[in-house]
């Protein structure tokens, strides 16, 4: 059995936190190259060159790639092998708070949806946990700013409404959003499960790598086909028009009721963050 301790934990997480902010990853600059290259809006392309500008800038300087540094979501995959020399979930906010503080990344939860007094230290981060084997620890934090978590839909589908149900939701949830999630944006979607299992999928989708594919060769085809679906509602850069308003369609399904077909989408704007670390 291998020991971590807490102080390990709460240290990487206040790192994680402020390089997530500041720091895109190089598939997302890829994927801003290639949008400003094929884009055939000239605002379109001006704004892409903003984009990778602001980038440029937040890397070299350390400040947050943009000025709503989200809610701390983060992920941990808790080897089966592993003692956490401490309470992981305290560990995890102490990191929270730390990072946000000393990063001076903008601090936006407030401790109750009723009475809306800000925290002032970011906490509590929205954790979600998995055990698997082994002896390591993996923290994935991926902040995610509200304009775009305001875009989320989800509905529960009967199974006769089949792929073009499934489409037509995700097609939608992208129309309705317009420019609100700043695009560019990374489309998360999650097929299956249940009500809860589809929210949680559409966002662990917006994990992987911006030029990556399903392993699922039908689901490869539906991410190609809704992502060319949505290119052409022409919504573009930052709302302004232009054939690149989605860089890229992640999907994860999961097994489901035989009476059911939930779909939750999940949007994620140009600054795609997230950052990982494994103890």
């Amino acid at each position: 059995m291998r020991q971590i301790d807490k102080k390990e934990i709460v240290s990487a997480v206040a790192q994680l936190v402020q390089e997530a902010n500041y720091f895109l990853g190089d598939d997302m600059l890829k994927a801003l190259h290639d949008g400003k290259r094929e884009e055939e809006s000239v605002i379109g392309q001006d704004i892409f060159a903003q984009l990778l500008e602001n980038a440029g800038i937040a890397a070299g300087e350390r400040v947050p790639v943009c000025q709503d540094t989200g809610v701390a979501v983060i992920f941990l995959e808790i080897g089966n092998e592993v003692y956490i020399n401490g309470n992981i979930y305290n560990a995890v906010n102490e990191g929270v708070s730390k990072g946000y503080q000393e990063g001076y990344l903008r601090k936006s939860m407030v401790k109750s949806p009723i009475d809306r007094i800000n925290t002032g230290d970011n906490t509590p981060a929205v954790i979600h946990t998995r055990i698997v084997p082994g002896d390591k620890l993996k923290i994935i934090a991926a902040p995610k700013g509200g304009g775009s978590e305001n875009m989320s839909r989800l509905q529960m589908l009967k199974p006769a409404d089949g792929i073009e149900g499934v489409k037509e939701v995700v097609i939608n949830a992208v129309r309705e959003a317009g420019a609100n999630p700043c695009p560019p944006v990374i489309v998360g979607v999650g097929i299956g499960g249940n009500f809860e299992k589809a929210a949680l999928m559409a966002k662990e989708a917006l994990l992987r790598p911006v030029d990556d594919s399903s392993k699922n060769p039908v689901i490869a085809r539906l991410e190609q086909e809704l992502l060319k679906d949505i290119n052409k509602l022409g919504i573009g850069p930052q709302g302004l028009g232009g054939k690149k308003t989605a860089l890229a369609v992640k999907i994860k399904e999961y097994p489901c009721h035989i009476a059911s077909l939930p779909v939750a989408v999940n949007i994620n704007c140009h600054a795609a963050r997230h950052k990982e670390i494994v103890l």
